[in-house]
């Protein structure tokens, strides 16, 4: 097809074709009225192109939107229950060890997200998602295990409690869990089968289009070299979109500017490639590396108790030299490091703290504890302590013995690194009155970078008064 097409631009260069095409009319017709414009003697011909190509695109348009308000939301739908599932799993095992309100308030504020994103689906026209009818009764069953638990808990029954939590509701987690995966799955596959439902059809009609005006450009009739080039033009810019979308460049437009149904076309794959765009660029609250509650718990955390009045102590925790210890021994090792630091903070709130105690993984090196000024001494000389300890088993013999590592600037300097050590800032409500989450947070990056002056662990307190 490629050499059939570079034939015909060695009769009549693509150039001049360029030039013979009225862009402004084209822009404006469909494509039955160009090939009528072009093929004005070879009716019959013109009858073949258009409803061939009509046909073509109405069913590519079909898939399209069959795609993109079918599949790819039903997808989305169930891997944003099929996450607020597992972070249901998580809060409710948690609930169950710290009997923490904060637990069960993320686990029902999950529970609204998944009963959105499922209401979500029921809007959807029915396409053989046939098993989301019976994911409600089992969603219903396993909140209603959940309150059951939290009844017994209450009542001090948690050996009753942990054999609900360890029987019922795993068993309808995981039934809940095996169907969204499976629907996703469904939706995933119908989705690539479609895709390349409309590259076979592209390919096709891209080559019917050009073999017919081969046949038209052999009868002479200049006209239908206008329009063959006009339309096969804008297929090619819709094939190449086609492909960069498939490989996973969601930000490619074909440029195509006319008002036909390759135009309609094209603004419906550019419409796909944002919707995939979003997709792939979603994320789990939760650290994936820790497991830690995110930005969203953290920050929901925070603005609830600042709203309430309640006491307030936010612990940021942020790891020095960490960027050169991974540098030197691998991202692999740092993942270690960072997932030996969750625990250590997680153990000193444990022992430390208190049951109300919250404790989230911003991302990177950055940890945080929420507590109350009376505990946050305990726990940060507790971090401290255990750190300082724990963190000398990620290094090899002669890096301790030396003091630091040899490793580079961002500036490409050679520089020794010392061990690392762990800064802590305390923003607190003792003194002075903390209006919003992001004023805590812009008080603890400046209480940090005053901590990570001083060469050692430590944590530092904000002692300033309101005014």
């Amino acid at each position: 097809m490629n050499f059939r097409i570079s034939k015909l631009t060695d009769i009549v260069p693509s150039a001049f074709l360029e030039f013979l095409t009225p862009k402004e009319l084209f822009g404006r017709l469909d494509i039955a009225s160009k090939m009528l414009a072009g093929y004005m003697v070879l009716v019959l011909l013109t009858v073949v192109v258009v409803s061939y190509a009509l046909i073509s695109l109405q069913r590519l348009n079909n898939l399209t939107n069959s795609i993109v308000t079918v599949d790819v939301p039903i997808q989305d739908a169930s891997d944003k229950m099929l996450e607020a599932i597992i972070a249901q799993d998580t809060y409710e095992k948690r609930y169950l060890i710290l009997n923490s309100p904060d637990m069960k308030t993320l686990f029902l504020k999950r529970g609204e997200e998944f009963r959105q994103w499922f209401n979500t689906i029921k809007t959807l026209p029915n396409h053989g998602y046939a098993s989301f009818d019976k994911l409600e009764t089992l969603y219903t069953e396993y909140t209603g295990f959940f309150q059951k638990e939290v009844g017994l808990i209450q009542a001090g029954k948690r050996e009753q409690a942990q054999k609900i939590s360890n029987g019922q509701l795993k068993k309808k987690s995981e039934k809940i869990i095996e169907l969204l995966r499976g629907e996703s799955g469904k939706a995933s596959k119908a989705r690539d089968t479609k895709m390349e439902q409309i590259r076979f059809i592209g390919r096709s009609a891209f080559f019917m289009t050009a073999l017919l005006s081969i046949l038209s450009i052999l009868l002479g009739i200049l006209g239908s070299l206008v329009v063959t080039h006009h339309i096969s033009s804008s297929i090619n810019k819709l094939k190449v979109a086609t492909r960069q979308i498939a490989e996973g460049n969601f930000s490619y437009d074909p440029q195509i500017k006319t008002s036909d149904e390759i135009g309609v076309l094209s603004t419906a794959f550019v419409d796909m490639a944002a919707r995939l765009k979003k997709l792939e660029e979603m994320y789990l609250d939760a650290s994936p590396l820790t497991r830690l509650p995110g930005g969203i718990a953290i920050e929901n955390i925070l603005k609830k108790r600042i709203e309430n009045k309640l006491p307030l102590a936010l612990c940021t925790f942020d790891l020095d030299n960490f960027k050169s210890y991974n540098d030197r021994y691998g991202y692999a090792q740092g993942s270690e490091v960072l997932k030996e630091t969750a625990h250590i903070i997680e153990h000193a709130v444990k022992v430390k703290g208190a049951s109300d105690d919250f404790t989230g993984h911003i991302g990177g090196d950055d940890f945080v504890v929420i507590t109350v000024p009376e505990r946050m001494r305990p726990i940060c000389e507790e971090v401290i302590s255990s750190f300082d300890r724990r963190i000398q088993e990620f290094y090899e013999e002669s890096d301790l013995k030396n003091g630091y590592i040899l490793g580079k600037t961002r500036q490409g300097i050679d520089m020794k690194f010392p061990i690392m050590t762990i800064s802590i800032a305390i923003v607190t409500n003792e003194r002075r009155q903390i209006n919003s989450p992001l004023e805590a947070s812009e008080i603890a990056a400046e209480l940090k970078d005053y901590a990570k002056t001083i060469p050692k662990s430590v944590y530092v307190i904000d002692k300033r008064r309101t005014g």
